[in-house]
């Protein structure tokens, strides 16, 4: 993902201004998906409009200009969405922690593993909510912009939660020197 793809998206939904635009990255984006600050957006607004891909469509005080997306800009963002997608360097350094957990003593990595499924149960349960306040995530336009990533978040929340109680209950087996009981009942 790029930050371009971030403020056409945004841009899309509803014109707005670099400030607006800020505050944007400061809640929900920032927080679960990609975070800029105003000392990117504002240079990156200048690319697109010098791209053709946004225009300014209203000038306020004090300099302040608000911002839309053209024709040009919405079809870069679809095209980009509608990518599939290449990843040429994978850096994800949650899943190396899982590569690696091993290189922990068991009751470490069963210490870690607490932590990620109260991590993802909280996360999860902070979603639910959003969801339950916001309605349907089929909604268009501002009121469900971010719904539809929010049910994908909680889900992945709820997955990593399974899977950390599950590598919970695989270590405790082990240490109790019962893998086989553990084993079968993890098949049935």
């Amino acid at each position: 993902m790029s930050l371009s793809h971030a403020l056409l998206g945004l841009l899309i939904v509803e014109p707005r201004s670099g400030y607006e635009l800020t505050k944007a990255f400061e809640a929900d984006i920032g927080r679960y998906a990609w975070q800029a600050g105003h000392t990117s957006i504002y240079p990156e607004l200048g690319k697109l409009a010098e791209a053709g891909l946004i225009e300014v469509t209203h000038e306020g005080a004090r300099g302040s200009r608000t911002y839309a997306a053209t024709d040009a800009g919405r079809d870069e963002l679809r095209t980009w969405l509608l990518r599939r997608p290449q990843q040429s360097k994978v850096r994800n350094e949650d899943v190396l922690r899982m590569f690696l957990i091993s290189a922990l003593e068991p009751a470490d990595a069963i210490t870690m593993l607490r932590g990620i499924a109260q991590h993802t149960a909280a996360g999860a349960a902070e979603l639910r909510q959003i969801r339950e306040l916001n309605g349907p995530a089929t909604q268009r336009g501002p009121a469900g912009f971010g719904l539809l990533a929010a049910e994908f978040g909680l889900r992945q929340f709820d997955a990593i939660h399974g899977w950390a109680q599950w590598a919970i209950e695989q270590l405790e087996a082990t240490a109790d020197g019962s893998q086989d009981g553990a084993a079968a009942r993890s098949v049935g």
